[in-house]
């Protein structure tokens, strides 16, 4: 996978398109990632312990990593990955700018 925790993305399809937040989890074995503040679900909470309420949390979701873009740091626009070989070590960059990711 291109995506990995910690890149800025872009959402590209979905009821939240346009939205862009930080990769929290990948999931590569089912090629997912979650995004957050995108593909929020509502989450009914019991409560724990006697006297404390219940209550209704917002959870991000996974999403299909086809769905999201990675946004480059110098140039800021959305971007493909490409990868390059350099000092003995694959790096990933950026398609438009050539910068490392």
């Amino acid at each position: 996978m291109k995506v990995k925790k910690g890149d800025n993305v872009i959402v590209l399809s979905g009821k939240d398109k346009g939205k862009s937040g930080k990769v929290l989890q990948v999931i590569p074995q089912k090629e997912r990632v979650v995004v957050e503040g995108a593909n929020l679900r509502k989450r009914h909470m019991r409560p724990r312990r006697q006297g404390e309420k219940g209550q209704i949390v917002e959870k991000a979701t996974p999403m299909h990593s086809s769905n999201v873009m990675v946004v480059c740091g110098k140039c800021s626009k959305p971007t493909r990955v490409g990868y390059n070989i350099s000092k003995e070590e694959k790096v990933r960059i950026c398609k438009k700018c050539s910068a490392v990711l």
